[in-house]
Order: structure tokens, then sequence, then C-alpha cells
């Protein structure tokens, strides 16, 4: 089923008068870009080396803006990134020992969110009745994961399982990027491997076939055979696809996106284990999730000569860097597409997409609308750059 004909029958559930002909949705909720990402589950927000001790770091999910930090244990802390009193960013206070103060009238606020201390306050005189939201957060992989849906959940839902991570047998690269789209264009992106097209100046004539998918009310799993047809390949893609460290040249790639988190592994040719394994995460920051943070971690395994895997590290990174700089510049023009049209227009033929965009739309919530211009973004002076 196309994407026009899925919203030819709501169009019929609904009564409604559009024109499917012209590929428009026929409901809000048939447009995926207007579906946000459900809070109901743990999203990396930060690097964990980027908070050090008694410091605070500004974050957001989904327009929802957080302030993070780290107590003079080590502990981490989440709250609402707004003072109660005035509204000012608590991001720009200050951490004493495990409380954080705001800048402007040095109010302070424990870990859960409540108010510690209010100093020009005399006994006996009126206090607010609550503080601010604190949020459940853990740190994990080398990330600070916070739950920002029901906190109620967060003790039930589980981490992402990352069984490579911290194994003898592989080195972990780390990424953190903005890219200025909608979180479901980087799933499609990445589980749609007919692009290779785009990657053909760092990677050559790379042949993709699809051998088989499985897909449920959760998940899509895609399972493809990689074979190089020619062309000039940087030498950084053979190493990471071990064709350097004694592998083959036709490599089985497995892509699996299990709402809300994407991995993917590559296993070469007669290898018994992958050469890398992905896992990402696309985590919406504005209130219209036009723009997301994308962290992934990328797990090498090592080769048998020690020492080598250190060598090959810096171009390793620079390839990987040169291939996300490519997939950023495709997906973010799909986004200026989507504004300009002010709908989704596209014409997806692939099934594996189309069925993708179904467990995205049926795990996610319905956009909420911005209170104001800037106040429903985060942030909008775009001080979050780069890590």
């Amino acid at each position: 089923m196309t994407e026009t004909d899925r919203a030819t029958a709501l169009a019929a559930e609904a009564g409604s008068d559009q024109n499917p002909d012209r590929g428009e949705p026929a409901l809000a909720e048939a447009d995926l870009r207007r579906v946000g990402a459900h809070p109901d589950h743990w999203y990396p927000v930060a690097l964990s080396r980027r908070l050090r001790r008694e410091r605070v770091l500004a974050t957001a999910f989904a327009g929802e803006r957080i302030a993070l930090f780290r107590g003079r244990s080590g502990e981490v802390h989440a709250l609402e990134d707004r003072c109660a009193h005035r509204q000012v960013p608590l991001s720009m206070g200050v951490v004493e020992g495990e409380t954080l103060r705001c800048r402007y009238h040095a109010w302070a606020y424990r870990g859960d969110g409540r108010i510690s201390q209010i100093p020009y306050l005399a006994k006996g005189d009126r206090r607010p009745p609550r503080g601010v939201r604190g949020y459940p957060v853990r740190e994990a992989y080398g990330l600070v994961f916070v739950f920002p849906g029901d906190p109620r959940r967060a003790a039930s839902t589980p981490l992402p399982e990352l069984p490579a991570f911290g194994s003898p047998r592989y080195r972990t690269m780390t990424y953190s990027r903005t890219v200025r789209c909608h979180y479901s264009f980087m799933h499609e992106n990445l589980l749609d491997m007919n692009h290779q097209f785009l990657h053909r100046g760092v990677v050559g004539r790379l042949h993709p076939q699809l051998l088989g998918y499985e897909a449920d009310e959760r998940s899509v799993e895609a399972r493809y055979l990689f074979t190089h047809a020619g062309g000039k390949r940087n030498r950084s893609a053979g190493l990471l696809a071990a064709e350097g460290f004694g592998g083959g040249t036709a490599d089985v790639m497995t892509i699996r996106t299990e709402y809300p988190y994407q991995t993917l592994d590559l296993v070469p040719q007669n290898a018994e284990r992958p050469a890398f394994r992905l896992w990402a995460a696309y985590v919406p920051e504005d209130a219209e999730q036009r723009t997301c943070h994308a962290y992934g971690l990328l797990m090498i395994e090592k080769p048998g000569v020690p020492g080598l895997l250190g060598l090959a590290w810096p171009f390793i990174r620079r390839f990987t860097e040169r291939v996300f700089a490519e997939d950023r510049t495709a997906v973010e023009a799909e986004q200026r597409a989507w504004d300009e049209q002010g709908e989704d227009r596209n014409h997806e033929v692939f099934p594996l997409i189309l069925d993708v965009r179904e467990v995205l739309r049926a795990n996610g919530v319905p956009l909420r609308t911005p209170p104001a211009a800037c106040g429903g973004t985060a942030p909008c002076d775009g001080a979050r750059g780069e890590d």
C-alpha cells in the first residue's frame, strides 16, 4: 500500500473531502512529520563527559527545556529549566554541593526539583507550594538519559541493551550531532540502503540487495547483502568493514528500528560476528520536532593485531563523519521540502519504508502546538551546537 493509498483509506473512513490524488494526507494523523516522539522512553540528551562535577548544562526534549547538573558526589540530576520564581533558566545557575541555585535571586533546588532555600525569606514568610519538575535520569554508555514522560513508568522501562559496549572485543566511537529535520527522516535514511548513490564518492559503487525484512507493531528489521561493484572506495570504508583486517568483500547488514531506537550490524563475508555495531537515537529538540539531536555509538571490532585499530581510528572517524554529513544534507533537504509544501507529498514505493512509517506513526504521539514563536523551541538562540 502506497502513502497515497493509505491517505485515501483514511479519507474514506473520516468522510474527508480532500483529494487523495494530489498525494496529500487526508488527516493530520496521516502525515508522519506531524507525529511526535513518544516521551515514555529513555532518551539521551547529553554526553556524560560534557557534564562535569558541580556544573550545569542546558538541553531539551521536544520543546521542554531541561537543566542537567552534576552534584559534588557525581550524581546527575535533571530539572525543568526554569526557576519557579521569575522563570529564568536554571541552566544559568550555580551548583553548590547537591543543589542548583538560580543565578538571579539565588533560589536553591534539590535534585528532585523541590525548593530547598529562598535566602531572603524570614521564618513564617509564605513559600511556594512546590518547585519545578524533576525528571528521572540515568547514565549509561557514556550518555545521560532522561525520561521525559510519565515518571511512574520510568522504573519499569528498560534502557537499551548494548552488549558490545564495554566488551573487550570492541572499541566504541561516540557521535553527537544536531540535524535539522524530523526524527522520522533519520529512521528512513538508515533503514533504506538504496540511497548508496549519495555516497558513491566515498564508498564507490555499492550494490545493496534486500534479502528480506520483518515488521511488527513496534519494530522493523531488514537484511541487506552488500557487494562492491567497482569505483573508487575510501580505504577507511574497507577498514570499517574489516576488509583491511582480513575480511571479505561481501557484507550482510542488518538494520533494525525498534521504537524509538535504531541499530545496525555489519557482518563481513565468512565472519562469525559483526565487524561493527551501531546504536542510534534521534532526540527531538524543538516543540515542532523539526530539529533532532542524533546520538550514535559505533562499536568497532578490534583486529587480531594489537594497536592496529588505534592507528586506523582517525581515518575511520573521518570517513564516518563524511558519510554522516552527506546523509544530513539529504534529510535536511527533505525537511525543507516539507516546510515549503506544508505537508508530506512523498510518493514512497519501498514497502520496507512504508512499514517503518507505520511503526513510527503507531508508537508516536500528536505534536503539541508551541505556546509562542520562540517559547516553544529549544534553544531559541541556537546556543546548543555540535559536540
